[in-house]
């Protein structure tokens, strides 16, 4: 390999402060000025009176060296099975620096690659290493030989004329070579054109979105996905390492943007509805990183290469998941890339694996995949993985023991659903604008249109049907199904005078007889997708029986349905699925009831991929046939064998009632009284599952003087996820609850419920005490500072304007404050004027500037927590924060020199949190001599060989296990 090769690898501002370690500083006291040549075992600092390093850091720097150089993507430059004899051959190289017979002036005569001979001779390699290992190790010498010579020549000792020009130079040779690094083809040259091709394959595949309805006239069906995409929010937990690298205990996590998730968090486990947008979101990601991460907030996903595997391609047949060589063709992509690739990318933990739709594979394959999941992680560390499911399909925790940070996406909010609604009619062109604003004004004031708007699908569907039908819209979800299936299967090409470009003209009825065919197939095989032949063959079996479609051939039907009915499509060539599932599980849902199949509905009334089709199926029936469903759901949930499955059916039959047409009075009854047998819910995710009861289900949680702190906890939960204004004063019932968890449970719920009425009868009658506020918008400070609320702990979210941020600090001026900033310049001026802060935690981007000087020096801040990034101004600014004694640096990039040196400058800090990575940015020499406690977080064994010199002081060690968790 040559030198600029490894160089692509290991550039000289990286190679550079590792190999200077090797040597002395230069400097008062070194005993090595004058003019007389410079011995070559007085230079090194491994060697004499100057000593700092030992034989055992010289070979940690060899080892250090080896890795960066082979840690990039390609082959590797020798077999991986000889690393250690590489590393030990490339440290006694390093060693015998100390041993020749020559002097510094002579060293640079030689020249760089003679140099590295004589460094090989006297450290000759051990017998048996392979031909590719002696070239790696000739090349890793020589290249540096070219820095350590360069070191040479910029020594203030070394003054002889003769070497000017030699010193000139080496300096151009230096120059010469980064061009070449620069210039030179990446020997994974293969790799890098491929990935080029690729990801702008998966821009092409995954940047635009279809939104349903809005093809009617002239208007386009599909919308570039940076205009349509609409970034939702998503809540959960977070795993807790306790110490031994398992993870036996969760922290609630704030509200984040979803696609900021795998920001945060390196493994998220993304639950939500049917229609909640998680494929939608998993395309997002899959751009985002495809296109460098252009739009705001997504850089963390700059120079990642994304995996998108929906399960339900992959599993079509029951089929054994993919190795990372078959992620391609199994998920349809064409490319064919280089051998080995898919490999180099997660073995250098550059891949972003994007797992969608757990729940569309069938319950008895969910732990095969779970395996399969398990097995790339232990394999390939370091990437990002994001796994979506429905919320009941797995059991909670059920990833948490892997890593996995569980988040559910929440239901839109009004605001969000207005801002969908304007970017839905500008996507539909000037026809749809009259309809925009009659929209908006009935999705406020009907609360009919409100209930079905909560989420991208549903909001979709209402918009291209309040187009469609001229501003009438239908009052429930059946009706709004039965409206959009006429809506596409009969009037989009009528309206649109299509005549019968597929050959044939089908009434609605007929092709939904046909569809409901596949629709069914799909659902009783636990499938989304199927081959193409197999669909054709239920189409051509179901074609004699309905007689308008018997008068054309089979394969004219089939291609009519797959082009012209707007509900299927083609994934791939060979395969074939509805648009949206939920069309498929209304489609079942029919098919089920019209052939009155019940002993099959209630035989996978416990199973989550039938949710849906069980609640559809009750609206499709008739008041007889209503009753009997939900009788045999209460059947199926007493022969249920656990509380888990038992919750499960009788939330089906619950939510199936607002589902239904008509029922008699003692069945609802008797379905909710079984309903309440299970109330107040055992667990977070039972307190959700109860939740897609709605509002019927407030009636049966009880009230705060009835329960104990737990079950309030889980009734507050549940009722939190019932976001309708209907909850509003049972939540109020707890706002000045004496446990702190429910009412931050409260606080946070803010987010789901319209800012005022929520503000009014929960946030205004919450107790304060050592209650941090959570403000997301700026709704939420325009709410505060009306209500004339003046909290001490504040808690502000990056979309809360600069503005609303001054307006808010300036009236309340707080105790504690935990603040989040976007941007990669933000504004911070807001915090000088505080004068009461004691405590603070900053989160700022990675690549953010700012300055120590917006920190308010006049307040008794006594707690700092830094972002990503330093100040601007240096860390020994932070000196001007007289109060400061506690500095907390976790996740934050400090392992230079010269933040080591601003933090020595600080003579108040007692208390210190960093990682144990950045110590090794420590200078020799350097102490910071007022820490007496120091927390110390690390993945592996950390080596404290080092903290009596860096901590002269320490009384307290407090090591934390992170276990690879993100923080």
């Amino acid at each position: 390999m040559e030198p600029a090769l490894i160089g692509t690898r290991l550039a000289s501002a990286a190679i550079s402060p590792l190999l200077r370690k090797l040597l002395v500083g230069d400097g008062p006291g070194a005993g090595l000025t004058g003019s007389s040549k410079i011995r070559l075992s007085s230079l090194v600092s491994f060697r004499g009176e100057k000593r700092t390093l030992t034989e055992k850091d010289v070979r940690k720097l060899a080892a250090t060296l080896v890795e960066r150089s082979t840690g990039g993507p390609g082959e590797a430059p020798f077999p991986a099975d000889e690393t250690e004899a590489v590393t030990d051959t490339l440290a006694r190289t390093l060693l015998a620096l100390g041993d020749l017979d020559m002097d510094d002036v002579q060293a640079v005569r030689l020249g760089h690659r003679d140099l590295a001979r004589r460094l090989r001779a006297a450290a000759p390699a051990p017998d048996g290493l392979s031909t590719d290992s002696a070239l790696y190790l000739e090349s890793m010498t020589e290249w540096a030989c070219l820095h350590l010579l360069e070191f040479f020549t910029q020594r203030s000792t070394f003054i002889a004329r003769s070497l000017v020009e030699q010193t000139r130079t080496q300096a151009e040779l230096i120059a010469k070579v980064d061009e070449v690094i620069r210039r030179t083809p990446r020997s994974d040259a293969r790799d890098a054109e491929f990935e080029r091709r690729y990801l702008d394959h998966l821009a092409k595949k995954h940047g635009r979105l279809t939104i349903h309805g809005i093809d009617l006239h002239h208007s386009p069906d599909r919308w570039p996905l940076d205009l349509a995409y609409l970034s939702l929010e998503a809540t959960g937990e977070a795993p807790v390492p306790d110490g031994s690298g398992s993870f036996a205990s969760h922290q609630r996590e704030q509200a984040v943007r979803a696609d900021l998730a795998l920001a945060r968090h390196d493994r998220v486990l993304l639950r939500g509805l049917a229609g909640s947008g998680k494929t939608t979101l998993v395309q997002w990601l899959t751009v985002s990183a495809a296109t460098g991460g252009r739009t705001d907030g997504m850089t963390y996903l700059r120079g990642r290469v994304p995996f998108v595997l929906p399960l339900r391609a992959l599993t079509r047949h029951g089929e054994r998941l993919p190795a990372p060589d078959r992620f391609l063709p199994a998920s349809g992509c064409p490319l064919t890339p280089p051998d080995g690739w898919a490999d180099r990318v997660l073995s250098s933990g550059r891949g972003v694996v994007l797992v969608d739709g757990i729940d569309e594979i069938p319950e008895a394959e969910r732990g095969r995949a779970r395996d399969w999941l398990r097995d790339l992680l232990d394999t390939y560390g370091g990437n990002r993985w994001l796994v979506t499911s429905r919320p009941t399909a797995v059991r909670d925790d059920w990833l948490a023991g892997d890593g996995f940070t569980e988040l559910t996406l929440s239901p839109m909010t009004r605001a969000e659903v207005s801002t969908f609604v304007r970017r839905w009619h500008r996507a539909a062109g000037p026809e749809a604008e009259p309809y925009e604003q009659p929209l908006l004004d009935a999705l406020r004031t009907a609360e009919h249109i409100g209930r079905l708007a909560t989420n991208p699908l549903m909001c979709g569907l209402v918009c291209a049907l309040h187009r469609d039908r001229r501003g009438f819209l239908p009052r429930g979800r059946k009706a709004l199904y039965e409206a959009a299936l006429s809506m596409l299967l009969a009037r989009r090409d009528r309206e649109r005078d299509m005549g019968a470009p597929s050959g044939i003209a089908l009434d609605e009825a007929p092709q939904i007889q046909l569809l409901q065919r596949l629709a069914y197939w799909l659902t009783l095989n636990g499938r989304t997708q199927l081959d193409r032949s197999r669909a054709e063959s239920l189409v051509r079996e179901a074609v004699p029986a309905v007689q308008e479609a018997a008068q054309h051939p089979p394969e004219t039907v089939f291609t009519h349905l797959l082009h012209r009915s707007g509900l299927l499509r083609e994934p791939t060539e060979d395969t074939v699925d509805f648009v949206h599932r939920t069309f498929q599980d209304y489609l079942a849902a029919k098919a089920l009831v019209d052939h009155w199949d019940i002993g099959v509905l209630v035989r996978h009334a416990a199973d989550d991929q039938w949710e849906d089709v069980i609640r559809m199926a009750v609206g499709h029936a008739r008041p007889r046939e209503c009753a009997e469903i939900l009788r045999e759901l209460l059947a199926a949930a007493d022969a249920a064998e656990d509380r888990r499955d038992q919750l499960r059916v009788l939330m089906v039959a619950a939510t199936a009632l607002e589902s239904a047409t008509e029922v008699s009075p003692d069945v609802r009854d008797e379905v909710m009284a079984r309903t309440a047998e299970l109330i107040p819910p055992r667990s977070d995710g039972e307190a959700r599952q109860l939740a897609l009861g709605g509002s019927s289900v407030l009636r049966l949680l009880g009230g705060p003087e009835e329960l104990g702190a737990m079950d309030a906890y889980h009734s507050v939960i549940t009722a939190t996820h019932v976001t309708v204004d209907a909850a509003l004063p049972y939540l109020a019932r707890f706002a000045d609850h004496p446990s702190l968890r429910i009412r931050a449970q409260l606080m946070h719920a803010w987010t789901r419920f319209e800012p005022g009425p929520y503000a009014e009868e929960v946030i205004a009658r919450l107790d304060p005490s050592g209650l941090r506020y959570f403000l997301h918008a700026d709704e939420h400070v325009d709410e505060l500072l009306r209500l004339g609320l003046r909290p001490d702990l504040l808690e502000v979210d990056e979309p809360v304007s600069d503005e609303a941020l001054a307006r808010l600090l300036a009236a309340c001026d707080p105790v504690a404050l935990r603040l989040r900033r976007a941007g990669g310049r933000p504004r911070l001026s807001a915090l000088s004027g505080l004068t009461r802060l004691e405590s603070l935690v900053l989160g700022l981007r990675a690549d953010a500037t700012w300055s120590a000087a917006d920190l308010p020096s006049g307040a008794p801040l006594d707690h700092l927590q830094l972002p990503g990034s330093w100040p601007e101004d240096g860390l020994e600014t932070l000196g001007r924060l007289r109060n400061l004694t506690s500095l907390n640096l976790w996740k934050a990039p400090y392992a230079t020199a010269v933040a080591w040196r601003g933090l020595a400058s600080l003579s108040t800090v007692r208390t210190l949190w960093i990682d144990e990575g950045d110590l090794v940015g420590c200078p020799e020499g350097t102490a910071l001599e007022s820490v007496r406690t120091v927390r110390l977080t690390h993945e592996e064994e950390p080596e404290l060989s080092r903290l009596d010199a860096v901590f002269p002081a320490l009384d307290e060690l407090d090591l934390v296990r992170t276990g690879g968790v993100g923080g």
